[in-house]
């Protein structure tokens, strides 16, 4: 039997195993890759800096690369310091999810009555009403608190990790595995590396 002139119909796929893959790959490329943890807390690349230059250099290179290992312990250390208030937990809870569907998971923009929403816009008010719902909850010093300490937490690891005037290449081609490569430029001063 042919089928000339049909109109072939997809397949129906598991949906919720195609949304926690979206899930994935969406929150990826807005915070960037989580990286071993064992890497981050490598006691030997501990060390303190020289010189307060080198406090900047070190924070500014560790929250670029540990950027996705650093949300992820502030926001453990909020959730954390919301445990003693239910109120502000589903809150907290209710605006993940918020987050999750409007701004994280979101493939084409925004439409409200007609009018194309920004993914900026988007994220300034979701960043707007999180902060004011959470902060109308009675919990306000324990989120100050919480985020005073994932901050001095992240600042205290970016200045104490060594970057070994070193850059991350991404080891997709290079015979890595698929894994970051660690590479140290020849000429720190210059703007040309060599693998060798």
């Amino acid at each position: 039997m042919t089928t000339y002139g049909t109109i072939p119909v997809a397949t129906p796929t598991s949906s919720g195993i195609e949304f926690v893959s979206l899930a994935g790959v969406r929150i990826n490329s807005g915070l960037g890759t989580p990286r071993p943890w064992k890497e981050m807390i490598k006691l030997q690349d501990l060390s303190f800096p020289t010189s307060f230059f080198q406090i900047i250099q070190r924070i500014k290179i560790n929250v670029a690369f540990f950027r996705m290992n650093y949300t992820i312990i502030i926001l453990f250390i909020l959730l954390l310091s919301l445990l003693g208030h239910p109120i502000s937990l589903i809150v907290f809870i209710i605006m993940m999810v918020a987050w999750l569907f409007l701004y994280f998971l979101s493939d084409e923009p925004l439409i409200i009555f007609g009018f194309v929403i920004n993914d900026r816009v988007v994220m300034m008010v979701l960043l707007l009403i999180t902060a004011t719902t959470l902060f109308l909850t009675n919990a306000k010093k324990n989120i100050i608190v919480a985020l005073g300490i994932g901050l001095v937490v992240v600042m205290v690891h970016g200045g104490l990790r060594e970057t070994d005037d070193s850059f991350f290449v991404d080891g997709e081609g290079l015979g890595s595995g698929g894994r970051d490569v660690k590479m140290p430029l020849k000429n720190p001063a210059s703007s040309s590396f060599t693998l060798s």
